[in-house]
C-alpha cells in the first residue's frame, strides 16, 4: 500500500465499510478518489473525509449536511466558518438526541411498571390456581 493512497479494498478494510458505500459516497461527491481506468484509488483527503462522514452519519447528520460542512473546509483559513456550522448543527442534533433519550427513558419507566403489573398479575393468577 503506498502511503499516500489506498485501494477500495484497504478502504473497506481500515473504515469497515463495503465498496458500495464508497461508491455511493463517491456518487453523491464527499469523495473524490483517483480514478486509474476502473481503479480508485483514495488518498489521504479522502480518508480524512470519510473519517468524517462516517462520524457525521453517527450524530445524526444527513449526508446533505455532512456535505454542506465538508464543502465549507476551504471557505477560510482558519475553517471558523466551517466550526462556526458544525457548532450550530451538532448543538441541534444534541438536542434532538437528549429529546429522543428521555422519550425513550419515559418509555422504559412505563415498559417496567407494565411488566412488574404483569408479573404480579401472574403471580396471583398461579397461586389461585394451586
Amino acid at each position: 500500500m503506498n502511503e499516500q493512497t489506498m485501494t477500495i479494498r484497504e478502504m473497506c478494510e481500515a473504515f469497515e465499510v463495503t465498496p458500495r458505500t464508497l461508491r455511493f459516497y463517491e456518487a453523491k461527491e464527499l469523495l473524490a478518489p483517483i480514478r486509474e481506468g476502473q481503479k480508485r484509488l483514495f488518498t489521504r483527503r479522502d480518508r480524512a473525509r470519510l473519517k468524517l462522514i462516517l462520524r457525521g452519519k453517527r450524530f445524526g447528520f444527513s449526508l446533505e449536511e455532512i456535505r454542506q460542512l465538508l464543502d465549507l473546509y476551504n471557505a477560510d483559513e482558519q475553517h471558523e466558518t466551517q466550526l462556526v456550522k458544525t457548532h450550530e448543527l451538532g448543538t441541534a442534533h444534541l438536542k434532538d438526541l437528549q429529546r429522543q433519550r428521555a422519550e425513550i427513558d419515559t418509555a422504559i419507566t412505563e415498559l417496567k411498571e407494565q411488566l412488574d403489573w404483569a408479573e404480579k398479575k401472574l403471580s396471583a393468577l398461579r397461586k389461585n390456581a394451586a
